[in-house]
């Protein structure tokens, strides 16, 4: 089992090291997102447990979390726990929702957040996670409100029709408040929002 993690880990390198060299030579962009996806597959295409899938791809966020420092890539949307994830079987959910408050603890403890001055910001359906979980970030929220220098979104319990429904409802409180008229709504606009 550890052959098959370490020859993954050297797949990753081989390939951060191409991404990384493209994007050098090439404009950085100011945003990304990253969808944490696969690792189920993974997992099971090596013979391991589901968890350990799970964990691996924590392990490479991170990686890529720095990484992306080390580019200056200002924001970072990471991806972590779809709406359809929280559909799984209760045990899966439960290991999922245990390795997001272990690691959202890393974080809120992780010196780099505040070295680099990182604004970090949960998005999604905060209500249908646990308490814990929902503390945990908003301690981290509040930590780190007054930073600017990066910024670090956690999309948690979100969902693509969230999204779209949290957009409509932004851009009819502009429209409202006379921010915004509705002959200015533009795609702009709209990806702004979202």
């Amino acid at each position: 089992m550890m052959d098959s993690v370490l020859r993954i880990f050297g797949a990753y390198r081989v390939y951060e090291g191409r991404l990384k060299s493209q994007i050098e030579r090439g404009e950085v962009p100011s945003h990304i997102g990253i969808i944490l996806d696969g690792n189920r597959r993974w997992a099971a295409n090596q013979g391991m447990a589901i968890e350990v899938g799970h964990e691996m791809g924590a392990e490479i966020a991170e990686e890529l979390l720095d990484w992306c420092h080390e580019l200056n890539i200002k924001t970072v949307t990471l991806y972590v726990l779809s709406t359809e994830n929280l559909k799984r079987t209760p045990e899966e959910v439960k290991e999922l929702l245990a390795l997001i408050e272990e690691r959202l603890t890393k974080l809120l403890n992780d010196e780099r957040i505040y070295k680099y001055k990182v604004k970090v910001k949960a998005i999604g359906q905060l209500d249908l996670l646990p308490g814990s979980i929902r503390n945990l970030l908003s301690e981290i929220e509040n930590r780190t409100a007054g930073f600017g220098d990066h910024y670090l979104n956690i999309a948690v319990a979100y969902g693509g029709r969230a999204e779209i429904r949290d957009m409509v409802k932004s851009v009819a409180q502009d429209v409202r408040r006379g921010v915004l008229s509705p002959d200015q709504i533009s795609d702009e606009i709209i990806e702004k929002k979202l």
